[in-house]
């Protein structure tokens, strides 16, 4: 599947679980919600997915995850804030640099419409 369209699906998927369940609920909720709506899409959905930092020659596990991993292409994180902020943006590039992933999404569900709530990312530097 073209990667424009596994990012179609999560948006369209991600409106449509915010139009069921509305703001206000655990970030976790969501993601369960989001990753079962992708699945029924056909989807590969992978949630919590480690993430070590490469030093040197070692993989350190330094406490980093992936919220979402779909179809090994796109990454999603999650937040349920009352605005995004810098630091938000940041950590979706560095995991995008990180997994040498061209595209990622940052979600925020604690928005009135889903579609204030979504931010497309890009790295233009995959490796």
């Amino acid at each position: 599947m073209d990667i424009e369209e596994i990012g179609k699906d999560i948006v369209d998927s991600a409106i449509k679980v915010h139009s069921t369940l509305g703001p206000g609920l655990l970030e976790s909720a969501y993601q369960k919600c989001l990753a079962y709506e992708l699945t029924q899409r056909g989807h590969k959905v992978r949630c919590e997915l480690l993430l070590p930092v490469q030093y040197g020659t070692e993989e350190i596990d330094a406490g980093y995850r992936i919220d979402m991993f779909v179809d090994d292409r796109v990454i999603v994180e999650n937040k349920t804030s009352e605005k995004l902020q810098p630091i938000d943006k940041a950590q979706l590039l560095t995991y995008l640099r990180m997994k040498e992933i061209s595209l990622g999404y940052l979600l925020n569900w604690n928005v009135p419409k889903m579609k204030q709530g979504i931010k497309r990312m890009v790295n233009k530097h995959p490796e």
